[in-house]
């Protein structure tokens, strides 16, 4: 039971190497938890989020995407990307397709 992400660059045609990515769950109460906090590798990808078992929930995954951006002398659009899904168990990937003004996302294999 895991969650990996892969983000890529679009408006450059790269993966996004070094961008900070949360995951967190949201809990009986309505609050969110965070569950786990890394970044893409050079290939813009997060392989497995934690090593923890997750259970099926409601999940947010937080792009940050502001310093990525940066990096490159950009400013961004959208200093950070929200992703809200629900995990029903097994193995879950959702991809980030990216640029300084716009992105796509959707439920992987």
């Amino acid at each position: 039971m895991s969650i990996s992400t892969h983000v890529l660059d679009t408006m450059r045609g790269t993966p996004a190497a070094g961008l900070a990515v949360a995951l967190h769950r949201r809990e009986p109460d309505g609050d969110w938890k965070e569950v786990a906090q890394t970044e893409t590798d050079a290939e813009g990808r997060v392989r497995e989020l934690t090593e923890e078992a997750l259970d099926p929930a409601e999940y947010r995954l937080e792009f940050d995407t502001k310093p990525y951006f940066e990096r490159s002398g950009l400013d961004a659009f959208y200093p950070s990307v929200s992703v809200v899904f629900t995990f029903e168990g097994g193995h879950l990937h959702v991809p980030l397709l990216l640029s300084a003004y716009g992105y796509t996302t959707y439920k992987g294999i």
